[in-house]
């Protein structure tokens, strides 16, 4: 079996393995039952001399980037916010032309919402630059940069938060098209940097659902 189909039939397996890990009832009951994915722990603490135990999720790490704008994007930004996430290069040869035509319907549909934003990190930001991104962004129809930003800067960096933090798949690949490997991910993100949902770039059905899901997060 190939690298990239071990790598994708690693992945599917574990995204189906983060609906297990969903979280407590009134967490869920606060978010219309979407659940909190990825790997969670009990902490114990101290307070007025009784142990508290606290369920603690897993939540997107600290990062720094910039836009198209060349502006500095940070988790500082985001949080309270919803906001959409995915990994691409302008110059992917497979599934990243058809993941923005799917973005763009997501775009259309909120991007007039104050309280969302999609960020999408370029793989390969030394040709993606901060110019060619914003060039890349006005070609598809991109006008509103306050609710979608393009993201670039130093590539470990990005690929270590896409494997750790979005728990996806992002890293270079010598014998993939273009030289990189990803998935076609839509990672769904709420107001507090857990992931509350995982669906497929790729797939009309998988992003319908992916926009019904975001406004019960909004709301």
């Amino acid at each position: 079996m190939k690298k990239s189909a071990i790598i994708i039939l690693i992945t599917l397996i574990t995204c189906l393995g983060f609906w297990s890990c969903s979280s407590n009832e009134s967490e869920s009951a606060d978010r219309k039952t979407l659940p909190i994915l990825g790997n969670w722990h009990i902490e114990e603490f101290e307070m007025e001399g009784q142990t508290i135990k606290d369920t603690v999720f897993h939540e997107i790490g600290d990062f720094t980037f910039i836009n198209q704008e060349n502006k500095e994007i940070s988790k500082q930004n985001v949080t309270g916010k919803v906001y959409v996430a995915d990994f691409f290069f302008t110059t992917c040869p497979t599934i990243c032309p058809i993941m923005k035509t799917q973005m763009l319907r997501v775009y259309e549909e909120f991007k007039d919402e104050p309280d969302f934003l999609i960020l999408s990190h370029t793989l390969d930001p030394e040709h993606d630059t901060a110019q060619l991104l914003k060039d890349y962004a006005a070609k598809i129809g991109v006008e509103n940069d306050q609710t979608w930003h393009f993201l670039t800067g130093d590539q470990e960096k990005i690929f270590e938060i896409g494997q750790t933090s979005y728990l996806t798949t992002a890293m270079e690949d010598k014998n993939e098209p273009g030289g990189l490997l990803h998935s076609g991910a839509f990672v769904l993100v709420d107001q507090k940097g857990h992931i509350r949902g995982v669906y497929d770039g790729t797939k009309e059905d998988q992003v319908n659902r992916l926009m019904k899901d975001i406004p019960k997060l909004l709301e």
